[in-house]
């Protein structure tokens, strides 16, 4: 019976992820506007609609919008090209060619972004068929169908928001950073190989290709709150996330510098541990309240609710002033063994400086003062947008009345 249940849990899991969510709206959308094009179209196949839905249909509103547009730009630029050359010149080798210049040229114009091939494939398939005037007409019709019915189905079904799968997305890179954390520190209480080391390094370096997932996540995230009638704040949603993915970014290259910096102890120490007992301790709390405090970091970036949140930034503000305090105690434990042995002081005081580095980056002031900065930013930008806006009814109230006169 568990062994039955198991692929439907599955698939329920699975329900609301980006693929399964674009593959069965953009399936319903295709359907919809095939139906509507067969009502309204010339066509006895108008294929088009359904094509158009299926390329404008995206996982977000915002992207369905914009996607919208320049699809309808790139069609309709390519089937008026190929009016234009109907009606001078047949289909050849050489009318081709010029079919497909042109419209590579002018899809540069017309703003059409990626769909610049588009214009030339509208162009081709309009130009290449018979009584082309009716036919290309038809097409942009259909594209138009094609486009509305794909704008309104996101608009009247809103696509859902994806800030969960962004917040899990950093709570995986966050664990991953954990992970290594707590692997530095395991490793300091006995001898580190060089080769050891070395393969922390490399895990620390491979943090970059899990920032990148995590930024395309999160790019999607923000796209589904931008135009969504669900969210009540997107602004600060997105802030928020964005804010706290570049914090963790920062605290992932301070800790793969961190990671080249024990490697170049490893190799002026071929037996025995790194440091002192005693100050291998005390390294050893540090990286633990290093990797506390970046999970109670990542808790208060990803959480929603306001009293989880708060509950998030009081454990990060103890976890922040007992990993300085640790700090310091190393730093004395280190200033005393410096008199016995000067040789990699260097190393040492990096050392510390990159534990200070991520502990700067997680505090609370800083974060808020990172928020405070981009709504800041994002309300000027509105502003600019509210001012040229007003700028233009002025100008447009001046003609106006200068055409009156």
């Amino acid at each position: 019976m568990a062994a039955t249940s198991e692929p439907f849990r599955d698939l329920v899991r699975r329900h609301r992820e980006p693929a399964v969510v674009q593959t069965v709206r953009s399936t319903a959308a295709a359907v919809i506007s095939y139906v509507v094009a067969l009502q309204l179209s010339g066509e006895a196949v108008p294929l088009t609609a359904p094509l158009t839905a299926l390329l404008v249909v995206q996982v977000t509103l915002y992207s369905t919008l914009t996607t919208g547009i320049r699809r309808v730009n790139s069609v309709v630029a390519g089937v008026l090209i190929a009016i234009g050359f109907s009606a001078l010149v047949g289909l050849s080798w050489w009318s081709l060619g010029l079919v497909i210049l042109a419209s590579l040229v002018i899809g540069r114009f017309v703003k059409v972004g990626e769909f610049v091939p588009e214009v030339a494939i509208s162009a081709m398939l309009v130009l290449g068929v018979t009584q082309v005037t009716e036919t290309a007409w038809d097409r942009v019709l259909e594209t138009l169908i094609g486009a509305v019915v794909g704008l309104l189905f996101n608009v009247l079904f809103v696509p859902p928001v994806w800030v969960g799968d962004a917040s899990a997305a950093i709570n995986d890179l966050s664990g991953r950073m954990r992970g290594l954390l707590a692997h530095i520190a395991e490793e300091l209480g006995g001898h580190t190989p060089v080769a050891r080391a070395a393969a922390r390094l490399h895990e620390a370096r491979r943090l970059d290709h899990d920032i990148v997932q995590v930024d395309a996540a999160l790019r999607q995230a923000e796209e589904s709150l931008r135009l969504n009638p669900r969210v009540k704040e997107p602004v600060l949603s997105r802030v928020a996330l964005r804010t706290g993915l570049d914090t963790l970014e920062i605290c992932a290259v301070v800790l793969r510098v961190s990671c080249r910096t024990l490697t170049d102890l490893t190799k002026t120490r071929p037996t025995g541990t790194l440091f002192p007992p005693e100050a291998t301790r005390g390294l050893q709390d540090l990286f633990g309240h290093l990797s506390d405090a970046i999970g109670s970091f990542t808790a208060l970036v990803t959480t929603q609710m306001s009293a989880t949140g708060a509950d998030a930034e009081a454990r990060l503000s103890e976890e922040l002033a007992e990993g300085r305090a640790c700090r310091d105690r190393v730093a004395a434990l280190l200033l005393a063994g410096l008199r016995e042995d000067q040789r990699n002081w260097q190393l040492h005081g990096a050392l510390l400086a990159e534990a200070d580095r991520i502990l700067d980056e997680l505090d609370v002031e800083k974060r808020s003062e990172r928020l405070i900065e981009e709504l800041d930013r994002h309300a000027r930008g509105r502003l600019t947008r509210g001012k040229w806006l007003d700028d233009a009814k002025v100008r447009a109230r001046r003609a106006l009345g200068r055409n009156g006169e």
